[in-house]
């Protein structure tokens, strides 16, 4: 159990937008956390760490390339030493034309692209930061997953999303089954809707007018982070603690 996180170093997936980018934010402004802002474009990265007031460093990452990931984590642990903290959240961009199909309708191309980021992408990540950090003998290391409730209860839309999260689920079973005797711990924290700024802006005028009438995009008008989003970064140190 870690009594502070000061000084930790997390790797974010995906962080330059979003609820990665919030939880970045609090790692580095609120818990002393050095992060790693990660991205496909080391431009959106660098942007993004700017946007953040404390210990962050920009890194260019493409989680569905082994080659990218390799490159990332010698840049990493030549500058860092070590990865204390994981967080697995790199997703495929949200497609209308994919997340509303019938699933019959699916392709395996819209699958494959979809699987190839939200699953492989985690687990090529995660394997390649279990092997750098095994040879370490880690004092303590924590990975954290992020999946989506509908990947435990289901949804009438965007099966293929579904699918991926779901196996997410699976991969932090075997993560934990397996290294947990390494000091190694896991978790899956299944979201719902969690209302972001950037969410909001990825939304055409017929999908926000749905979603006003949720109370937590209502407050996106007024409030810097949504109370649901606070209640998720207070889990997420949480488990980091623990």
């Amino acid at each position: 159990m870690w009594l502070s996180l000061k000084g930790k170093v997390a790797v974010v997936t995906g962080s330059t937008i979003g609820i990665d980018f919030a939880i970045s934010k609090e790692f580095v402004e609120n818990n002393d956390v050095t992060v790693i802002v990660c991205s496909r474009s080391k431009q959106s990265a660098v942007k993004s760490a700017e946007e953040i007031k404390g210990k962050t460093f920009a890194a260019e990452i493409d989680v569905t390339n082994r080659s990218s990931i390799k490159r990332f984590l010698q840049q990493i642990i030549s500058d860092h030493e070590r990865i204390d903290i994981l967080i697995n959240n790199a997703g495929y961009s949200f497609d209308r034309k994919i997340w509303y199909k019938k699933f019959h309708e699916v392709t395996d191309d819209e699958v494959d692209r979809i699987i190839e980021v939200d699953l492989k992408g985690s687990m090529r990540l995660s394997m390649a930061v279990l092997h750098s950090m095994l040879q370490n003998n880690p004092e303590e290391w924590v990975i954290i997953n992020i999946s989506s409730t509908p990947a435990i209860a289901g949804h009438i839309e965007g099966a293929s999303y579904t699918i991926a999260k779901a196996a997410n689920i699976a991969l932090t079973k075997c993560i934990v089954l397996e290294y947990s005797d390494k000091n190694i711990r896991a978790y899956t924290l299944a979201l719902d809707n969690i209302a972001t700024l950037a969410k909001y802006y990825s939304m055409n005028e017929n999908d926000r007018n749905k979603a006003a009438e949720e109370p937590s995009m209502r407050r996106l008008a007024g409030l810097k982070r949504s109370p649901r989003l606070l209640h998720v970064l207070q889990v997420i140190i949480f488990l980091c603690y623990r």
